[in-house]
């Protein structure tokens, strides 16, 4: 483990229009998981392997290693759509929490639970019995998404299973810390009730940069709040690799 405690800790402003206010612990590394979507023009790669950006040399500052641009990335694929005050018992109930996310065998088995918890109302599960990976790349919620209990496996088990982004109408706060600080997925904030607009099985892109949401089973748009000082430790991998990758504390081979 890395000492930092002569490094002052960076700080990132996190806020969305969250309701829990406990603060996260931060995260276990994440796996590999590409899902692209070729019947989409231009589409890019759906989920990178973002712990492999790790830079080994110390940058000089953050502001080099993080130059100010907005944010590229553009996801796409199927939606799965939920609605008020999904908890974290629904997506990964307790009983999977004594899986270590470090572990690559027990980090894919993490993923083939999210969203197991969900009562019998969804009929289309989220996960197929018997696979680890899910054909929805984005979850769109409604208020409160990733309320209850503060476990990091919550977004990690979503990321597990090939999910690249979140949009809700409002989260819990300490999901949406937890989502950052791991940097699993993009907890995303849209401008209205998307989960009422939306179906699941809908082909949908996320323009981040642009910060809409484009459904293009019904050919509607969305505009989405941006992700804001968020984005770049996501794209990092988290925010171990954010302050590894801006100098803040030694690189891994250092």
């Amino acid at each position: 483990m890395a000492v930092i405690s002569t490094v002052t800790p960076p700080t990132f402003n996190l806020s969305s229009s969250s309701r829990n206010p406990n603060s996260p612990s931060l995260s276990s590394p994440k796996l590999a998981s590409s899902n692209a979507n070729p019947s989409i023009p231009n589409s890019k790669s759906l989920k990178l392997h973002r712990n492999s950006r790790f830079v080994t040399s110390a940058a000089t500052s953050p502001s080099a290693a993080f130059p100010a641009a907005n944010p590229t990335n553009t996801f796409h694929g199927l939606c799965y759509v939920v609605g008020d005050n999904i908890d974290t018992d629904q997506i990964i109930p307790a009983e999977y929490l004594t899986l270590v996310p470090s572990n690559p065998d027990e980090y894919e088995k993490l993923g083939s639970y999210a969203l197991i918890g969900l009562p019998s109302t969804y009929e289309a599960r989220f996960v197929e019995p018997g696979a680890t990976k899910t054909k929805y790349s984005i979850v769109i919620g409604g208020d409160n998404f990733g309320c209850g209990s503060s476990r990091e496996h919550a977004p990690v088990a979503l990321g597990a299973a090939g999910v690249a982004a979140v949009v809700a109408e409002s989260y819990a706060r300490i999901f949406f810390r937890n989502s950052v600080a791991t940097g699993e997925i993009y907890p995303l904030e849209s401008e209205g009730r998307l989960c009422d607009e939306c179906t699941t099985g809908d082909v949908v892109t996320i323009e981040l940069g642009e910060s809409k949401l484009i459904n293009h089973t019904t050919g509607k748009e969305y505009k989405l709040k941006p992700i804001g000082d968020a984005g770049p430790v996501i794209e990092a991998g988290g925010i171990f690799a954010y302050a590894r990758k801006a100098g803040m504390i030694p690189s891994r081979d250092a």
